[in-house]
């Protein structure tokens, strides 16, 4: 009997060793494929003007602090995913450089959700002074609009997010801005420049000590600025009625571009009842980004996406 037993086993054994060898075979004769991951859409770079920028000192298309040139590199949703919505970001620097890691980074999180992240390069200080920046943010959200329909964009949900001197320029398009020039002879002239939701992060707003940033003061102004300019881009100064709705993100212990900015800019939001959330961190100083190594501080991003979906920002027809 356990000789029997025995040779049971070892034809069961080689049943199992067979069975697995003829399995690999099958395999190896007919392979599986796996499904190729779906590319991601890539970047296009457009510039702003198809000739010189206005007041242009030069043609250098370079990514230099001097560039002369300014651009929109355009992150489109990946196929399938797009929901309509578009947001022009600005990089801050203190109006003398672009900060790499508030620029890709950002339009690629929008583009995630679905969205067309557009990232700004606009013309900078010391060389070039307002009204540069502003012409260069006014043209993004005309160019963007312009061109709604070829890149897949609702004309109607066009936002702008800018941090720090970049934060500035955001708020500048959400202040000053005008409905386009309906006898321009560029078609892109023709319509309105005003963001519809604008996202400002530890902005620079006041241009007036003691919360004003002095180093983007003097970059966007020069050293000696006429008085009215600085009361003019001043933008808590500025806000009225038709104001977008905004979302502020700002720490408490910011040292370089104090609260009290925000602060101030929401309050005059109240004042002239515009639609307005904010988030204040305990911690973050300047300059975190994206923060995507703090607990904390990377929620802001899932806040915006929030309050955009409440507003039916990602939603077409939304206003």
């Amino acid at each position: 009997m356990r000789t029997a037993s025995k040779i049971a086993n070892r034809l069961t054994g080689c049943l199992l060793a067979v069975t697995a060898c003829a399995g690999a075979v099958r395999a190896a004769e007919t392979p599986v494929t796996q499904p190729a991951p779906a590319a991601e859409p890539a970047a296009k770079v457009v510039r702003l003007w198809q000739g010189d920028a206005p007041g242009t000192q030069g043609n250098e298309e370079s990514d230099n602090p001097t560039n002369d040139v300014p651009t929109l590199t355009i992150y489109p949703p990946a196929a399938g995913k797009n929901n309509g919505a578009a947001l022009v970001v600005c990089p801050g620097g203190g109006y003398g450089h672009l900060a790499a890691h508030e620029g890709r980074p950002v339009a690629e999180w929008f583009a995630s959700l679905g969205g067309t992240g557009l990232v700004l390069k606009y013309r900078l200080g010391p060389k070039y002074h307002h009204p540069a920046e502003m012409d260069d943010v006014q043209r993004a959200i005309r160019l963007t609009r312009a061109n709604a329909s070829e890149w897949g964009i609702d004309p109607t949900r066009i936002g702008v997010l800018g941090f720090s001197a970049g934060g500035h320029l955001a708020s500048t398009a959400a202040t000053h801005f005008d409905a386009g020039e309906a006898s321009a002879s560029d078609p892109v002239e023709k319509v309105s420049c005003r963001p519809d939701i604008a996202v400002l992060v530890y902005p620079v707003i006041s241009l007036h000590p003691p919360y004003g940033h002095g180093g983007s003061r003097k970059n966007l102004l020069g050293d000696s600025p006429d008085d009215h300019l600085v009361d003019l881009l001043s933008n808590e100064k500025q806000v009225t009625e038709k104001t977008p709705p905004t979302f502020l993100i700002h720490s408490s212990d910011d040292r370089v571009v104090p609260i009290e900015n925000s602060l101030e800019f929401a309050t005059a939001l109240a004042q002239h009842k515009v639609l307005f959330e904010m988030r204040v961190f305990a911690h973050g100083g300047h300059g975190f980004g994206m923060a995507p190594n703090d607990p904390e501080l990377s929620t802001w991003p899932r806040d915006v996406e929030q309050w955009l979906t409440k507003l039916e920002f990602f939603k077409a027809g939304a206003k």
